[in-house]
């Protein structure tokens, strides 16, 4: 295995191609259940009948751990609208329809999005108090079991040159409300300083999705709650900043 053609390197790992096969591998304090607990996603998000790549097994690379899938030959969500920058409006549309594709399926055997963000409010930066009041509020949303990617952004979708999206990085997927699912990626739009995309997508999320975006918004807090137990310094400042916003 030739770990000599780079694709693209994240915070925590490398992403190398090797002929038809792409290997994902994490640094070395990347914990080895954290690997396999995406692998498991990653399957399961296959099994719910997504276009994923097929992953052919979990390996170790010079002591770290990696991810070993089929390589998808195409370009990012995200290459597509920074060259293509005139039709950004069609690519936010494309965004919003294959994440209502996400969402449109099932898979029991995903964790529930109720507990992991219960989980991740518990650890983040919040007083106690505001704590035990975003986890009442969250217990009183509605309870859905969608399919939800949870970093659902145009660096993680791949286009082949046939059209066919692929869905990349199922770390953080759950089965929970599809409102919550674009409420993150409404925020990460944001946090990358796209406000006039995010605006889009989530009008375009709403519209194709015919859910009203007063629902979505009220999911808003909540999320940038949790997420913000798993960010750098900035993304939190920006987080914690939405949580008491009266706005939503």
């Amino acid at each position: 295995m030739k770990l000599d053609r780079v694709i693209a390197v994240r915070n925590n790992k490398t992403i190398f191609r090797d002929g038809d096969a792409c290997i994902k591998v994490f640094n070395d304090d990347y914990s080895k259940a954290d690997v396999i607990y995406e692998a498991l996603n990653q399957a399961r998000a296959e099994e719910a009948g997504l276009n994923v790549p097929h992953i052919r097994e979990i390996i170790t690379v010079d002591g770290k751990w990696a991810i070993v899938s089929d390589f998808i030959k195409g370009k990012t969500l995200e290459h597509l609208i920074e060259e293509d920058a005139e039709n950004k409006d069609k690519y936010i549309e494309m965004l919003a329809e294959l994440q209502i594709e996400v969402n449109s399926k099932t898979n029991p055997d995903f964790v529930r999005l109720k507990d992991k963000m219960n989980k991740e409010i518990c650890q983040s930066d919040l007083d106690a108090t505001i704590r035990f009041d975003f986890h009442n509020r969250l217990e009183d949303m509605p309870k859905h079991s969608n399919v939800c990617h949870g970093d659902f952004v145009p660096s993680n979708i791949i286009i082949t040159d046939e059209g066919k999206a692929y869905i990349v990085d199922w770390s953080n997927a759950s089965q929970g409300n599809a409102s919550a699912d674009a409420a993150m990626t409404y925020l990460c739009l944001l946090m990358c300083g796209d406000r006039d995309g995010a605006k889009k997508y989530l009008d375009a999320f709403c519209e194709k999705s015919d859910t009203a975006a007063k629902y979505v918004y009220k999911w808003m807090p909540l999320v940038a709650a949790a997420r913000s137990a798993r960010c750098n310094l900035k993304e939190r400042e920006f987080l914690l900043s939405l949580v008491n916003n009266s706005d939503y």
